[in-house]
């Protein structure tokens, strides 16, 4: 199938990648993640994690996730992406999924619902997930933010009614924290793996997807500690990406009109976000969880 899409010249302006560096949202590009989340994937991934070559960029070796390694400079980045011809078929699915149902229903869902009423919903989901960013804070060792997720969750969670608004931030500045399981592998010295763009999830790597499907068995008891009928899991599941989505909308459009290969570029501004996360210089906006 890999042939009935064209392969555009890797070209991606670093005009595109400085004006994505801070913007997660163009990293949905199919932003509801249906509950899908299976033990499969991880299996899979668990498996490919030893035998495949870790991300790298730049010349000479340098290593792009490197905590030592980091520069403003133009460029492209080069990624460990032997999975391109796979890797492209699946985004071409992804991007008319977008297109042709996801962005119409998130753009009618904006119409029904002011943004103040969609950003109290995100904050609310965003405080729910604060317990599983807390244990992985404790096995990265970052015990300070381990302490500013759980005062978090706390005032949020009483000040905040229920976490509908971050007073903990505002009121007391206690900045958002992230932490998920795919840094909590790296910090163990698992490997990248290779590029990975999965089916109505978007960009990801085998060991960060992996960490993706451990955080979603983690915050299941947070969620859904009211039902076991995954029919009804998948619906708020869907309408809480939906609401995310619905706040972000016409950046991915934006992407993909700066830019000469949208692949290479989502794919290029992607480690820039994931590496830029890492080093802990920002405070992402629940993008990937």
């Amino acid at each position: 199938m890999a042939h009935l899409i064209p392969h555009v010249p890797s070209v991606c302006s670093w005009g595109t990648a400085e004006l994505l560096r801070n913007n997660k949202a163009f990293f949905m590009i199919i932003s509801s993640r249906f509950f899908f989340h299976s033990i499969v994937f991880l299996v899979m991934a668990v498996i490919l994690l030893g035998s495949v070559p870790p991300v790298i960029a730049g010349q000479g070796g340098t290593d792009f996730l490197s905590d030592e390694f980091y520069t403003d400079q133009p460029g492209s980045v080069e990624t460990a992406d032997p999975l391109e011809s796979l890797n492209r078929v699946v985004f071409t699915f992804n991007d008319r999924m977008y297109t042709w149902v996801l962005e119409p229903v998130a753009r009618g869902y904006s119409h029904v619902l002011p943004s103040d009423i969609r950003s109290c919903f995100s904050t609310f989901f965003r405080n729910l997930l604060e317990p599983v960013r807390f244990i992985n804070t404790l096995l990265q060792g970052r015990f300070a933010d381990s302490r500013t997720v759980l005062i978090r969750f706390v005032i949020n969670s009483t000040c905040g009614i229920y976490g509908f608004a971050d007073v903990a931030a505002r009121e007391f500045n206690f900045p958002p924290v992230e932490a998920t399981l795919g840094e909590t592998l790296a910090t163990w010295g698992v490997g990248d793996g290779c590029y990975l763009v999965v089916p109505m999830y978007g960009p990801s790597t085998l060991r960060d997807f992996a960490g993706v499907v451990g955080d979603g068995f983690g915050m299941t008891p947070y969620y859904y500690p009211w039902t076991n009928d995954l029919g009804v899991m998948a619906g708020v599941y869907f309408g809480k990406e939906t609401n995310r989505l619905s706040l972000h909308l016409g950046e991915y459009e934006e992407l993909k009109k700066l830019s000469f290969d949208p692949y290479v570029a989502l794919r290029d501004a992607y480690f820039q976000y994931r590496r830029k996360k890492r080093l802990h210089l920002t405070s992402p906006e629940n993008m990937w969880e």
